[in-house]
């Protein structure tokens, strides 16, 4: 075949890469903002060219034969180096601009976060956010992801990094709940209170603390075992039980910080130092590409400064 006629055939390429990626011609012709009937033309004239069969078709969807699939293999590189070219061409030229795509944790997207991205969207009108908000941890690149936010205690090493700010946990209740049941002096005080836990798994809760004193090498460090009549998987819910009254929560600084400046929770234990339970730094990750946009590298400046003083 010619060369003249290969390059012809480049958009039919890049269509059956889409099919396959989408499953449906369907599906297809939406993501390539054309008909239906114009992608499984240009498959079937893509197959007329090459000589061989590259789609099976069922009624619900559709597969790639095996010299479908390597065929979208052997481009898919070339096609994925053109697109960030393109990207970084046009990211070049003009202000900041384009779509950032983040994930991050509920509590903190919906306490700390939002905010701060607020005030970015005013400072940068032609930038769009999509924020997914969970607390499962899912696959940044393959979910598409440009960034996405882990207060974790390790963060994956194929990704890049960086610090966003640092966190720490602590314990709070509210001042009804002390004054009726009493502020523990030291940790092994909480045996006898109520503790709103963030559970781990299935053995017996226990909280580990450290104190350092003048003179010893090594910190003081105790595990109280506790229980409680409520335990869940998110900080805010954990929050929102202490300001009922419900009892002694141990919380991320970052959920307790509003509540504690306006005097409707109080810090509990403050001496001692949590371990174990929350990581220590929260971090913005992103996969691995050689060109990153000029609106995430901004974004993540922002962020970084922006939580360099801390919580509010």
């Amino acid at each position: 075949m010619e060369k003249s006629e290969i390059e012809g055939l480049w958009s039919h390429i890049h269509w059956l890469s889409v099919l396959e990626e989408q499953g449906t011609y369907t599906a297809a012709s939406v993501r390539l903002g054309v008909s239906k009937s114009a992608v499984s033309q240009r498959i079937a004239e893509l197959e007329k060219a090459s000589g061989t069969q590259l789609v099976i078709r069922t009624t619900r969807s559709v597969r790639l034969t095996d010299a479908g699939l390597s065929l979208t293999r052997e481009v898919r590189s070339a096609y994925d180096q053109i697109a960030r070219s393109f990207s970084s061409v046009k990211d070049s030229v003009g202000g900041i601009r384009g779509l950032i795509r983040i994930t991050a944790p509920v509590a903190f997207a919906r306490q700390q976060l939002i905010p701060h991205l607020s005030k970015f969207l005013q400072l940068y009108p032609d930038v769009r956010i999509q924020l997914d908000v969970s607390d499962s941890l899912s696959s940044i690149a393959a979910e598409g992801y440009d960034l996405a936010v882990r207060h974790s205690f390790q963060v994956p090493e194929t990704h890049v990094a960086w610090k966003l700010c640092d966190t720490k946990s602590m314990l709070v209740a509210s001042l009804e709940y002390l004054n009726l049941y009493g502020t523990p002096a030291q940790p092994t005080d909480l045996t006898s209170h109520n503790c709103l836990y963030y559970p781990r798994n299935t053995e017996q809760a226990a909280w580990t603390f450290e104190r350092s004193k003048r003179g010893q090498t090594e910190p003081q460090r105790l595990t109280v075992p506790i229980s409680g009549t409520f335990a869940t998987n998110n900080s805010e819910s954990l929050r929102d039980a202490a300001l009922n009254h419900v009892g002694i929560a141990l919380l991320p600084d970052f959920s307790a910080v509003s509540a504690i400046a306006k005097g409707q929770l109080v810090p509990v234990l403050p001496d001692w130092k949590l371990k174990g339970v929350f990581a220590d730094e929260i971090h913005l990750i992103r996969p691995y590409s050689p060109h990153v946009p000029r609106s995430v590298t901004t974004l993540v400046s922002f962020l970084r400064e922006s939580l360099a003083t801390g919580f509010r």
